[in-house]
């Protein structure tokens, strides 16, 4: 698990180095490919077998992919690795919030607005084009994890995620190929593209299979709460960016929300089930 959330960070930064070459969305667009392939191959979907029931959240899935990538990379390109990832985790905590029976819930949520508006908070140097953009990654996030359950019970296996990350990658081929063709990459920059794409996608993808066949769901939801940390650490060491005291205090509030909701209670459904299928 801490393999995962460190490889998944620091995708997202090595694909940051490219920025200045290849944009978000050509970073984006080749990590689109890396996780088609990668999934297509894992998961194999039959998909002349797919009916109009399993193609609806089939496509769904894979806008919201591919959304939610493409805003959380521009999220970063503007506003650093740290506050972006926690503001997209904001999706996950809303799908847990929604999702509890506890009075516990009432306090997460409380805590984590609080924790927004300290990291919002308007000053000078406040981009809120990319609070924004973080925000909509935020909410794709929570659509996917609604739109997996779905698909998840309507296909098999893995085939369901393949296949949307197939439509995905194929959604970014025109704008991929242009912003490709146009920028006439270097090869350290198609590198970093290259490995944002296997440290977010692949890597991330086996280490979660393998951590949920040895630990409980929940806990794992609850391990994953830690990855804002991860990308604020990461995104200080790999990229420079800085947080001040008081955007640290609210990413760990907002981490312990996350927590606390994940964790949940006695015998609760945890919607970080699917986020072992996020490519």
């Amino acid at each position: 698990m801490v393999g995962s959330g460190l490889s998944n960070q620091i995708g997202a930064s090595v694909g940051a180095l490219a920025f200045p070459v290849l944009g978000p969305v050509g970073v984006v667009a080749v990590r689109q490919w890396v996780a088609a392939v990668v999934l297509l191959a894992a998961g194999r979907p039959r998909v002349r077998g797919f009916g109009a029931a399993q193609w609806r959240p089939v496509l769904g899935l894979a806008v919201a992919y591919a959304v939610m990538n493409l805003t959380l990379y521009a999220a970063i390109d503007r506003i650093g690795l740290g506050l972006a990832v926690t503001l997209e985790f904001l999706g996950p905590l809303a799908v847990a919030l929604a999702t509890a029976r506890h009075r516990r819930g009432v306090l997460c949520a409380l805590a984590a607005s609080a924790a927004v508006v300290v990291l919002v908070r308007p000053q000078p140097s406040t981009d809120y084009a990319g609070i924004a953009l973080g925000l909509t990654a935020a909410g794709c996030w929570a659509c996917y994890i609604l739109l997996n359950r779905t698909v998840g019970r309507r296909l098999p296996g893995l085939a369901g995620s393949a296949a949307a990350a197939a439509v995905s990658g194929a959604l970014y081929l025109p704008v991929g190929v242009v912003v490709l063709w146009r920028s006439e990459p270097s090869w350290a920059a198609l590198l970093c593209a290259l490995g944002a794409g296997v440290l977010s996608s692949a890597v991330p993808l086996l280490a979660d299979l393998l951590a949920l066949r040895r630990v409980p769901a929940h806990f794992f939801g609850v391990f994953m709460s830690v990855n804002p940390v991860f990308a604020a650490l990461i995104g200080l060491l790999v990229l420079g960016q800085h947080l001040d005291p008081w955007s640290w205090a609210a990413v760990a509030v907002i981490v312990g929300a996350n927590a606390v909701a994940a964790g949940g209670g006695p015998g609760r459904r945890v919607p970080f089930r699917a986020a072992a299928d996020r490519p």
